[in-house]
């Protein structure tokens, strides 16, 4: 905001342009024309110049001290003082008017043009006057000095001149048109020449600007811009070789003079719609300024796009005139067409100041505010008397002030506002001030008064006291005030002055205390040196301690305490860059000061305050800004989701880490944290002794070690005793050694020492703390040194080590004695006590050391004495000592001894020992081969390799054999030791292949079976060539050689025929053998049970079961009744297993042979009825019978008779009454067979009926097909009559079903199933309730 600070319109210049001019350096006063009046920078008319005509040209000298004037009319030169503000009068000499004047910009050298082209030079310093007439012929009008006093004028007469301080021409040019707005300058070049200022620029007529150098007079340089541009109004210098220019259209352009970029506009701009005025640029402020139309555009240097304001003037309808700055930028001056002056703040100076969270700072030039945004309260402004050179604020008032006058305000509430306590005055001028509750301290001149605010009495006036007391003690250069202390620093230490009790409190430095900073509590202070470097001082230690602040830039200017209540230990240091953030870690166990990290500062912005990471910023606008560290970015919640998140966590927990914020570091963890992030923030609670906040933080990431560790020093208060245990857990003993030592329980340095093996440290701390220690000490680390290899000071530690009351200790260092005697080469003293101590181990020890020296014998010894026979009777070996080595024998375990005790014992000749030795050792191959050649004991030896399973064993023998001749015993042998192929030849050559094969057995390959088949084969031994081919796989041959056995063979040869067929499942073959089986081949058919067995082989059921019923029907004939059951059973059997459906013919030939043989049973258990019913069963089938028709009829007429079934007695012995049965009735019942046929009783005992199973209808009990459901019905194998739903049983091993009651009472005399012939008890037999399985009428069919 671009305030206006006041507007100038004085009736006499209404109508008119006007001439004004701002003081040069200082700014305080602007000269405005006519009868020339001065102003102050607020407004305030402070004088007036009578002129005898209208102001025609007016200048400041190069420091703002004279103001000269010239009138129109006139030819003296007017000057006024600012300093005393006294106008003098000197008289030019000149005949002619003034036209033109200008004060050089580095000597006293005044340069005044006439309206006829003459000059004069005035020297104000000497009043010496050099005029040159003639300079130019007509008007000067335009000029301007360089930096080494040369002169450049420009005139009517279209020429310009340059001219040294003595007015002597040094070059003259004619120009194309009227000159104007002359300006010294340095062109943009790759190098820096040491001319100076050597380039003159000037605008030629309004439309070209010509660059003329002094330097190369003939290259001048002309710059014409486009038509729509308009005329050149004026231009501006700036920067690198930079020139701004304002055309008349409103047209903005920034070129450049380097001559590779000369032509090329840098940045245009239509500033202004109508017309632009002037152009002014500001190098303090960094802005560049045009006028035109009715507004002011302000650019900024850095980037012209950027316009940082724009300043509308609506009541200027006329039009606007000459922009000016102040040299220092702060005040911009416009005057307008119409007569006036506006005059406005650009840059306020930065001046604020802060108590806690109130801050005061300037708002404008003649305004103070006071805020406190952190509590909430309104902000209050303050009008002052005079434009402030300091600000300073306590809680309860504000003091402004300049030169050597403060004034002082009180804060009321916030209705009440402030008001004015009083003004006072110092001894000389204020450098700085500082405020609390009571108490206002301000420096002046090296020196510090400190004196009441509001002091009511005289008592309380006498109170005020100045600092140094004596001028000896040094200049005080920077002062602060807290609550309740006065620091000051001198250019030799810091004072800390206490008010109310008058004392004082010195802390050395080696240099300057340049600047001072305390916390709002003062028990912290930060100061910067002369050589500028920032330290952080406690007062409040005895010693008053000091640490250097790492990374501290020497650019810093000022330093901010934090005022949040849980950031006591942060405060930032600032330059004009840069925020940088240090936290203070005062309680950790290293305490020390950490730089978080740096925040980058906006252009011209003065931090005030901070609170919680948020920095308040006073800029030249005079407002606030908030700045929020970059450090405390950890407490805004961060939105990506990128993977550079991770990234930013660690980085933020390690920010709130530094920013002691714990809690927030664990809560940042619990978010997102990985297992370094938690690692890293329990490290942190752990060096700042947060114990309670480390053990949850370690139990949130599983570290159960280190949270039982930080449990066990929970509670304890000595905080030098707590601080050692955490440095010790983050493995910093030395400073872990350095706090025990300090606390209240040092010996816990030694423990830790001694638990870490460093036994030296452990030493010198147990010589110190614990004395009674050092032998126990000594002892562990004479065993850490024996490890290393240090046995020289290993026995000076042991030996060191000994007690008169520790027998354990005592014996550990004896053992320790011998072992290092014997390693220092003393063997006798060590063999000696090795031997004296009761220590096993000690000997083995001991004896293991003496091995490796070589000193066997000694070794040996106490090896024995220790009993660790094995190793005792290793060395006596290989010393030779053989004596010694058989009377431990007994004792020794390992093998290895025994061995080469054998070896030697065979060596001596000594086989029968060498044997037992070997056997001990259980090198078997050894014993065998003693037992065969030394032993001649064969016997021995097959038994070891028949129990051992010894190849090379069972190669020896059968070696021993071969050289007997038992060729069977060595084939056997050889194939035990895995020499096939040596078996196989001698077999071959000693006839012996039988042998070999049933040998070889089942462990040979296909080749060893083939190689047999064909030795077999050329042997013309038919059955074992193809039995060895079958095995081998090759079946067509194996066939082919069954098929050629002899006749006393065939039997087996056909039997493994069939089984090679079935192996082989190949059509061929199949139907070679089914020929031969038929007697297609010799004409002789074979047994059709073979060709059965062939069908079964091959998986084939059907035909089996044809082939079945064949061969029962042939046993039947031939009478052979039990054979023809248990061929059908077995078929019948196997097709239920296959899932078959059984021939009805085959299941009614078992039902009636079964029904045959169950007659037997029944007759010997003398239960004539159920044998009766089965004779007159299997009487109605007796053609199936024709071998014993007359014995079964005979039988059937006798038990029927017995049972009472008159009539089928009758009926069976009609029958064998026939012609062809009659004359074979057994003659002692033929007449009783005549009788009943002669004399017919026809009685019949009627049959029981029972139940269907399937349908319920009553039948017969022997009926075993219904009449009702035409099923058939399943017998019961016991009896032979249907089966009943609720007494029903099966035979576990066949599975066929009985009556239960039946069967039970069947088994009281038999002991085996009647069907299937197996063993069975009562007990096997089970009743069935669920017997549905049993009744499928047709079981479903394999396919």
């Amino acid at each position: 905001d671009k305030r206006s600070v006041f507007v100038l319109a004085e009736s006499a210049w209404l109508g008119s342009t006007l001439l004004y001019r701002w003081q040069r350096t200082l700014g305080n006063y602007i000269a405005v024309d006519n009868s020339v009046k001065i102003f102050d920078r607020h407004g305030k008319k402070c004088a007036e110049l009578p002129l005898p005509g209208r102001c025609v040209g007016m200048d400041w000298d190069k420091d703002g001290d004279i103001l000269a004037v010239i009138a129109a009319k006139s030819s003296s030169i007017f000057l006024w003082d600012a300093s005393v503000n006294k106008t003098s009068q000197i008289d030019s000499g000149m005949k002619d008017h003034m036209s033109f004047l200008l004060w050089s910009k580095s000597g006293p050298l005044l340069a005044v043009g006439t309206v006829k082209g003459n000059l004069l030079i005035y020297n104000q310093q000497t009043s010496r006057k050099i005029p040159v007439l003639g300079k130019h012929t007509k008007r000067i009008t335009c000029g301007c000095w360089n930096s080494q006093n040369l002169l450049a004028l420009g005139s009517d007469d279209n020429t310009l001149s340059i001219s040294n301080h003595e007015g002597d021409t040094i070059r003259q040019t004619t120009l194309r048109g009227e000159p104007a707005d002359i300006c010294f300058s340095m062109m943009k070049t790759d190098e820096r020449s040491a001319q100076g200022e050597s380039t003159v620029s000037v605008s030629v007529d309004k439309r070209i600007l010509m660059l003329f150098n002094v330097n190369d007079p003939e290259n001048r340089i002309e710059l014409a811009f486009q038509r729509p541009y308009g005329n050149i109004v004026s231009y501006r210098w700036f920067g690198d070789g930079y020139i701004l220019i304002g055309f008349s259209h409103g047209y903005f352009v920034v070129i450049s003079t380097h001559i590779r970029e000369i032509g090329h506009e840098l940045y245009q701009a239509r500033n202004h719609k109508d017309s632009l005025n002037c152009v002014a640029v500001s190098s303090p402020v960094n802005k560049a300024a045009s006028c035109g139309d009715n507004s002011i555009k302000i650019h900024e240097l850095s980037d012209f796009k950027d316009i940082s304001n724009i300043v509308q003037l609506d009541d200027e309808t006329k039009g606007l005139d000459q922009l000016s700055w102040t040299d220092d930028g702060q005040l911009l001056a416009l005057s307008t067409q119409k007569g006036m002056l506006h005059v406005f703040l650009t840059k306020l100076p930065v001046l604020g100041d802060s108590y806690g969270t109130r801050l005061a700072y300037l708002t404008s030039l003649l305004e103070v505010t006071v805020s406190n945004h952190v509590e909430g309260e309104s902000p209050v402004a303050i009008k002052v008397d005079v434009e402030p050179s300091f600000i300073a604020v306590g809680p309860f008032h504000v003091a402004v002030g300049m030169n050597n006058r403060a004034w002082f305000y009180g804060l009321m509430d916030q209705n009440s506002g402030v008001c004015t306590l009083k003004l006072m005055e110092y001894l000389g001028t204020i450098a700085s001030m500082c405020l609390n509750s009571d108490y206002a301290a301000a420096l002046f001149e090296g020196k510090v008064q400190l004196h009441m605010i509001e002091s009511q009495n005289l008592e309380e006036k006498m109170q005020m006291k100045l600092f140094p007391d004596d001028d000896r003690k040094g200049r005080i250069l920077c002062h602060a005030l807290t609550a309740d202390f006065l620091y000051y620093g001198t250019d030799v230490r810091i004072m800390e002055f206490f008010p109310p009790i008058n004392h004082f409190s010195v802390y050395s430095h080696s240099v300057g205390v340049r600047k001072v900073f305390p916390d709002f509590n003062g028990t912290q202070v930060v100061f910067i040196d002369d050589k500028n470097i920032g330290f952080l001082f406690f007062p409040a230690n005895a010693t008053g301690s000091c640490f250097e602040l790492p990374n501290f830039s020497p650019t810093i200017t000022g330093v901010l305490w934090d005022n949040w209540h849980a950031d006591k230990g942060v405060f930032v240091a600032y330059d004009d860059e840069k925020v940088y953030t240090y936290a203070v870690h005062k309680t950790t166990i290293y305490g020390k000061v950490v730089l978080v990290g740096s925040t980058p500062l906006l252009f011209s912005q003065k931090p005030l305050l901070l609170y919680s990471g948020e920095l308040t910023c006073q800029t030249t606008s005079g407002k606030t800004s908030e700045v929020a560290l970059s450090t405390h970015s950890f407490l805004k919640p961060s939105s990506s989701n990128s993977s550079e998140s991770s990234v930013e966590l660690s980085k933020q927990i390690a920010q709130a880490l530094m920013l002691k914020r714990f809690h927030k570091a664990v809560s940042l963890c619990k978010s997102a944290g990985t297992d370094t992030d938690w690692a890293e923030v329990g490290k942190a609670c752990m060096i700042h002794m947060e114990v309670e906040l480390a053990i949850q933080v370690y139990r949130i990431s599983g570290n159960v070690g280190m949270v039982l560790s930080l449990q066990s020093i929970q509670g304890i208060e000595d905080r030098n005793l707590l601080a050692g245990h955490l440095a010790m857990f983050l493995e910093d003993f030395n400073l872990a050694q350095d706090l025990y030592l300090s606390s209240s329980r040092p010996i816990a340095a030694l423990e830790m020492r001694r638990d870490l093996l460093h036994w030296d440290s452990a030493l010198m701390l147990a010589r110190r703390l614990a004395e009674d220690e050092i032998p126990f000490i000594s002892k562990e680390y004479a065993g850490h040194l024996e490890f290393i290899g240090d046995y020289v000071n290993a026995l000076a530690h042991f030996e060191k080590g000994m007690m008169d009351s520790e027998k354990d200790h005592n014996e550990a260092c004896q053992a320790g004695v011998a072992r290092m005697s014997i390693r220092m080469g003393d063997i006798r003293r060590g063999v000696a006590q090795a031997i004296q101590h009761q220590s096993r181990v000690l000997k083995k020890d001991c004896g293991a050391i003496l091995e490796s020296m070589k000193q066997y014998s000694e070794a040996a010894q106490l090896y024995e004495k220790g009993q660790y026979f094995d190793k005792a009777a290793s060395v006596y070996i290989r010393c030779k000592n053989w004596a010694k080595v058989g009377e431990l024998l007994p004792n020794v375990s390992s093998p290895k001894i025994h061995l080469q005790y054998a070896k030697a014992k065979e060596a001596d000749g000594k086989y029968k020992d060498a044997a037992q030795a070997y056997e001990s050792a259980k090198d078997w191959d050894n014993v065998i081969r003693v037992l065969l050649d030394h032993l001649n004991n064969p016997e021995d030896a097959v038994r070891i390799v028949r129990e051992t399973q010894s190849i090379d064993g069972a190669k020896m023998v059968a070696r021993f054999f071969l050289r007997l001749n038992d060729y069977g015993s060595a084939i056997h042998f050889l194939v035990l030791s895995q020499c096939n192929d040596e078996a196989f030849q001698l077999a071959q050559q000693h006839g012996q292949m039988e042998v070999y094969a049933d040998i070889i057995g089942p462990e040979a390959t296909q080749e060893d079976y083939q190689s047999i088949a064909l030795y077999f084969e050329g042997e013309k031994k038919h059955l074992q060539a193809g039995k060895f081919f079958q095995k081998c796989g090759q079946y067509s041959r194996a066939l082919k050689h069954f098929l050629k056995c002899p006749s006393t063979e065939e039997n087996l040869a056909i039997e493994m025929a069939i089984e090679t067929i079935g192996q082989a499942k190949d059509s061929v073959l199949t139907d070679q053998l089914i020929d031969y089986l038929m007697g297609e081949s010799d004409s002789i058919p074979k047994d059709a049970k073979y060709l059965f067995r062939l069908y079964m082989a091959l998986q084939q059921y059907r035909e089996a079961a044809h082939t079945a019923i064949i061969i029962a029907r042939e046993e039947q004939c031939a009478g052979k009744y039990r054979n023809a059951h248990d061929v059908l059973f077995s078929m019948y059997t196997e097709l239920q297993a296959q899932n078959i459906k059984i021939p009805a013919e085959m299941a009614t030939n078992l039902m009636i042979l079964h029904s045959y043989l169950l007659v037997k049973i029944h007759v010997k258990r003398e239960d004539h009825l159920k044998a009766a019913r089965m004779l007159i069963r299997v009487s109605n089938n007796i053609s199936k019978f024709p071998a014993h028709v007359v014995p079964i009829l005979t039988s059937a007429v006798i038990r029927c008779h017995r049972a009472g079934l008159k009539n089928s007695a009758f009926s069976f012995a009609t029958m064998l009454m026939r012609p062809e049965y009659r004359n074979d009735i057994d003659a002692k019942y033929r007449k009783k067979f005549e009788a009943i046929v002669r004399r017919p009783d026809t009685s019949e005992l009627e049959e029981e009926t029972t139940p269907c199973p399937f349908c319920g209808f009553q039948l017969p009990q022997n009926e075993l097909l219904c009449i009702s459901c035409k099923n058939n019905l399943p017998y019961c194998i016991a009896t032979g009559r249907h089966m009943l739903k609720e007494d029903w049983s099966i035979c576990p091993h066949c599975e066929f079903p009985a009556l239960y009651s039946q069967f039970i009472l069947l088994l009281e005399t038999e002991s085996m199933c009647p069907m299937c012939s197996e063993n069975l008890t009562v007990n096997q037999v089970k009743k069935i309730s669920d017997f549905s399985k049993y009744l499928q009428t047709d079981p479903p069919e394999k396919q």
